[in-house]
């Protein structure tokens, strides 16, 4: 069997492949709740086959929102309709796994296919769900000073800091009540987290500003808080930027450092993007990112998702057997084919059996036409 299709446990979970759907943004909800279009994205990629689904950025509070039309965990209500979802992929033999976020100073903005022309009138914004509000962050500067989207933020007092670690916690909660099988704890991509670690958004002088270990302390509290009302036979996953791709930025040293205290807190596995803040950039291409998954699973000694254009099997593959990543985490390349767990286990394998059984007779047309023997 193939190492992509050998079963694979965290804690108490095991999962029946390391094909992983990452979490993808569908700015299709309102006031924070899981809909029709939410279950049915999702809802395919157990039926393709993954090993895992994890879903898209959900605000753990309502402030912590990318923008209006964010997934959100941060109240009570929100709890069934995630869990019609978390049944689902569960019947259809994936786990569930749900991104735990704060954007910080990257929140309220705009959804990207709809412009002032659609919210001019009170019924189109109510419609849309439209919102506005007043970001929070580390520090009291925008994001990016040259784009009207994003505005300038109020810098987070200790009360404020508390109001976020708070909604972490209760949001692992109902998460837990949802029936998720892991959480992530999203610190990357120049969201509220990774704001902190990085030396480019962090200018605070208090205990959560300026060292190494300042800058880390609130992904480090926020951890140690979610991991003790989280079930112990459960695994906890964090996500990194693993570098800033900017100079003076935050590197993949620092993510090295980092991991190691993720591991001694309770995280079992460290999904391994980067960049996300106005001043990086890193050209895209095929498994661009894999060396970072590699530097940090060598460097902290923990188990890595690899993430970044990974549709090729074969690629796929051999990262796993060359021991650069333990998961392969599929986003635009599970939209493009949300089948491509079952038709990587195909190509490497020839097993169809985790095509649902009421699809096995693409094997028969496989046959017919001189795909399989």
């Amino acid at each position: 069997m193939s190492k992509l299709f050998t079963p694979v446990t965290l804690r108490g979970l095991t999962l029946r492949n390391r094909a992983v759907v990452a979490p993808m943004c569908q700015y299709s909800s309102i006031d924070g709740f899981a809909n029709d279009w939410h279950f049915v994205h999702l809802g395919r990629f157990a039926l393709g086959g993954f090993g895992l689904v994890i879903l898209e950025a959900s605000g753990v509070v309502a402030e912590g929102r990318i923008s209006y039309g964010d997934l959100g965990i941060w109240k009570d209500e929100h709890i069934a309709p995630l869990a019609r979802i978390v049944d689902f992929l569960h019947e259809h033999g994936s786990a569930a796994g749900i991104q735990l976020a704060h954007a910080g100073r990257k929140a309220s903005t705009p959804v990207s296919w709809r412009g002032p022309a659609d919210l001019e009138t009170e019924e189109q914004r109510r419609a849309a769900g439209y919102e506005h509000w007043q970001p929070v962050a580390p520090s009291a500067q925008s994001h990016d000073p040259n784009d009207p989207d994003f505005q300038v933020p109020t810098a987070l007092d200790a009360a404020g800091i508390k109001h976020v670690i708070d909604g972490f916690v209760a949001a692992a909660v109902r998460a837990e009540k949802a029936g998720f099988d892991t959480v992530e704890i999203h610190a990357a991509h120049g969201y509220l987290l990774n704001q902190f670690l990085s030396p480019l958004s962090n200018h605070r002088t208090d205990e959560y500003g300026g060292s190494l270990e300042n800058r880390m302390r609130l992904v480090l509290e926020i951890t140690e808080a979610v991991r003790a009302v989280w079930p112990a036979d459960k695994p906890l996953l964090a996500r990194l930027s693993v570098s800033d791709n900017a100079p003076g930025g935050w590197t993949p040293e620092d993510s090295v450092v980092l991991a190691r205290e993720l591991k001694a807190r309770g995280v079992d596995a460290i999904d391994c993007s980067s960049g996300g803040l106005a001043q990086g950039r890193i050209t895209s291409a095929a498994a661009y990112q894999v060396p970072f998954a590699k530097a940090v699973r060598e460097g902290a000694d923990i188990p890595t998702m690899a993430v970044g254009l990974l549709g090729d099997v074969a690629a796929a593959e051999a990262i796993l057997e060359n021991g650069e990543a333990d998961f392969i985490a599929l986003a635009r390349g599970a939209l493009d084919d949300p089948n491509w767990a079952a038709h990587a286990a195909r190509v490497l394998d020839g097993d169809y059996a985790l095509w649902p059984i009421q699809a096995r007779r693409v094997a028969g047309r496989d046959q017919v036409l001189g795909i399989r023997d």
